[in-house]
This record gives C-alpha cells, sequence and structure tokens, in this order.
C-alpha cells in the first residue's frame, strides 16, 4: 500500500501519484514513466496523469524535465536524501538482431537525452552510457526490442557477458553474449530462433562495453 502523503491541496489521486513515485524510485533508483503511473493509481488515460502531474509542479512536490526520459524528480522531504541522481547519456541505438551498418562513428547520436539514475542504483557512474535496444535476439536475456540498456565503457569483456559489440570488417554493431574460444569469437543470441555469429579473426571484433543494467520499456 503506498504512503499516503497529508495536503488539503492534493486531491487524492495526486496523493496516490506522488507515494507511487517515491516508493518506484527508492526500489529501482529512477523514476516511473506516464504510463506506469497511470497503470498503478488505476488513472485510464495518460493525459489525465499528465495534467495532475502539472499541478504537482505548480504546488511545488516534484519538478519535470521534459527534456529527460522519465524526468521526475521528487522536491524538498519527499525525496529520500540518499537518493543522488546522476544523468547518463542516452548516445543512440544498438541492435539485439542482425547487426545493421552504422555511421562512422561508433554509435548514432539521440541529441542531448538523458537517462536519470540514483547514484546508490549504479554506483560510480564514471564511463557509464544508454542505448535504446532495437530488435529480439536477446529476449531470452530479458533484454526486449525499446529497453534501455545501460553500458559501461570497456574493451573487454569475460565469456558470456552481455556486450555491445562492433564488427570492424562489415561496420556494424551488435548486441549479443561475448565468447572467445578456439581462436574465434562467437557473438550468442539469446533467442533460439537465431543463430549466432562467428568472427575467425578476433582483431575484428572490438567490444564498446558491457551491460551492466537494462531498464525495462512497459507495453
Amino acid at each position: 500500500m503506498h504512503a499516503r502523503f497529508q495536503s488539503d491541496s492534493l486531491s487524492e489521486k495526486q496523493r496516490e501519484i506522488l507515494a507511487f513515485i517515491r516508493e518506484y524510485v527508492e526500489e529501482n533508483g529512477y523514476a516511473p514513466s506516464i504510463r506506469e503511473i497511470a497503470l498503478s493509481v488505476g488513472i485510464s488515460s495518460t493525459s489525465v496523469v499528465s495534467y495532475n502531474l502539472r499541478r504537482l509542479e505548480e504546488l511545488g512536490y516534484l519538478s519535470r524535465d521534459r527534456m529527460v526520459s522519465r524526468g521526475l524528480k521528487l522536491l524538498s522531504a519527499l525525496a529520500s536524501p540518499s537518493k543522488q541522481v546522476v544523468q547518463i547519456p542516452l548516445l543512440g541505438r544498438i541492435v539485439a538482431g542482425a547487426p545493421i551498418p552504422v555511421p562512422a562513428s561508433d554509435f548514432p547520436l539521440m541529441g542531448d537525452e538523458v537517462i536519470e539514475l540514483t547514484r546508490d542504483l549504479i554506483g560510480d557512474p564514471a564511463g557509464l552510457y544508454a542505448l535504446q535496444v532495437e530488435g529480439d535476439s536477446m529476449i531470452d536475456a530479458l533484454v526486449h526490442d525499446g529497453d534501455i540498456v545501460i553500458m559501461r565503457h570497456q574493451q573487454r569483456v569475460e565469456n558470456g557477458e552481455l556486450a555491445a559489440v562492433w564488427l570492424k570488417d562489415r561496420e556494424e554493431v551488435t548486441l549479443k553474449r561475448f565468447y572467445l574460444e578456439e581462436g574465434r569469437v562467437r557473438l550468442q543470441p539469446a533467442n533460439p530462433a537465431m543463430k549466432p555469429i562467428y568472427v575467425d579473426d578476433p582483431r575484428l571484433v572490438e567490444v564498446q562495453g558491457k551491460v551492466v543494467m537494462v531498464i525495462r520499456r512497459l507495453e
């Protein structure tokens, strides 16, 4: 059951929305989406949720950054003091499926978007970046089309770890489980309907980072 906020200026639904946001942030380390709020408090229309969020913002209970994915912040005593928020840059999209060509830079940029998470959830934010997943080759690893993966930039991973991999000869990038075995690289999907990618020359494979967190897109 959600905690209750006592204020004559708030409706019952607005108190429920505040309570849900606080509990969601404490549990997950980032803010809920508008659709998640709607489902939690029993509102059928996301526009009604947006209206109530605007009202809560006007009353000084929260702030909203409309340029940031899940950009809600509780203000004052409503926010847990131990939940320091950090911003992770959303650099672009990565394919969890058959790799596709990308521009000369490693990942296509998506502007100035960021993902906000709490420091106690992610630890040291240095070297972290976010990518949005396209494709369904990693569904058995609970990574679905539209999800956000938080990556730590590193050029080496252990066998079996989920990594963003640059295929130099193809100029393609893909998200797969990485295996170095018998002098070649195996990039293994987590979908029984798809076949692994084999690269005989490991020098043609460059690890771009390791997945450290998945933020699920709500259907």
